[in-house]
């Protein structure tokens, strides 16, 4: 009998993608997959699963102390995904951020640490550092949050080496790049882009788009996270990046010129409140342990472009919700 999962936020993007990637790397593992199907959350991003007796959905919130201490005592692995996690809707309404990210982590953290779970990994941001206007940041780099979004992650990951210092409850940390790829909900910039390029619309770029951002893989991360489920040191934080890192500008260029478009199309909207000017993440850490990225961000961009031009029957629907 494999191991068994508990898997929050598994209806979202990168959630999904990693039952996926469990599926074809550790076949014999069995999944809970806890999300509360929030906006983000897409019940539609995981039917296929529920042909697999491997795969149980449960709808349900992170904030539900009774329900997560009752799943926890099933499982041998927690990969705690679930979270609010996009920087403008922080900004409008940060009050479910605080409790989704700080509180059900900390639920999550209280019932690992009862029922003994040891392999507990915390997914988190390279966000919680700030803006790095040269160089890279590695683990020990202080936090500086800039939105209540990725302050919300940084009170997850403090809560997270309190339970490690306070109970001796150990769970890995990883911050991640900024991801892409297959079922991200279209609020997010590439996809947010690829939709409105398919629709005839043009992209809305904020400023002057000259903001920095590493973009990894969402395949490669799921690796990565896989890999500190069995390698990682309890307790340890691990940067999770690619070391590719481009403009916004760049960026929406090349999406451009996978639709034979020009700067015509780009729309120069008010930047963000707290819009941090660059990321750049040390990732030697993980690399060590034998991981390594093994997607470009062209090839990437090819395959995510040719996903979402062919699943409109999962994304169309959602850009009702989105501006």
């Amino acid at each position: 009998m494999g191991r068994r999962y508990l898997i929050t936020g598994g209806a979202g993007f990168i959630g999904s993608n990693f039952i996926r990637h469990l599926a074809r790397r550790e076949p014999d593992a069995s999944v809970i997959n806890l999300d509360a199907l929030t906006h983000a959350g897409v019940r539609e991003t995981v039917e296929e699963l529920d042909v697999s007796t491997n795969h149980t959905f449960v709808r349900g919130d992170v904030r539900d102390m009774e329900l997560v201490d009752a799943l926890v005592a099933e499982v041998d692995v927690i990969v705690h995904f679930a979270a609010e996690s996009h920087v403008d809707r922080s900004i409008a309404g940060p009050a479910s951020f605080v409790e989704t990210n700080v509180v059900g982590t900390g639920n999550l953290l209280e019932a690992g640490r009862r029922h003994g779970v040891s392999r507990f990994v915390l997914v988190s941001t390279d966000e919680v550092y700030g803006p790095v206007p040269e160089g890279e940041v590695d683990e020990e780099a202080p936090l500086k949050p800039s939105s209540p979004y990725s302050a919300s992650k940084a009170g997850a990951d403090l809560l997270a080496e309190a339970y490690a210092r306070t109970y001796g409850y150990r769970p890995i940390i990883t911050r991640c790049a900024n991801n892409y790829g297959p079922y991200q909900f279209p609020e997010k910039v590439i996809p947010l882009f690829v939709t409105n390029l398919i629709q005839e619309r043009p992209v809305p770029l904020y400023g002057d788009g000259s903001h920095e951002r590493e973009w990894l893989a969402v395949d490669d991360h799921c690796a990565a996270v896989h890999l500190l489920v069995d390698a990682g040191k309890p307790g340890e934080i691990y940067n999770v990046g690619s070391g590719i890192r481009v403009s916004n500008l760049e960026l929406a260029r090349r999406i451009l010129e996978r639709f034979e478009r020009d700067d015509s199309w780009i729309e120069h909207v008010p930047d963000r409140p707290g819009h941090d000017r660059r990321y750049a993440v040390d990732s030697t850490k993980i690399r060590a342990l034998g991981w390594a990225p093994t997607t470009d961000l062209d090839a990437g961009l090819d395959r995510t472009v040719a996903w979402y031009r062919q699943r409109q029957d999962w994304w169309w629907p959602l850009r009702e919700t989105v501006s």
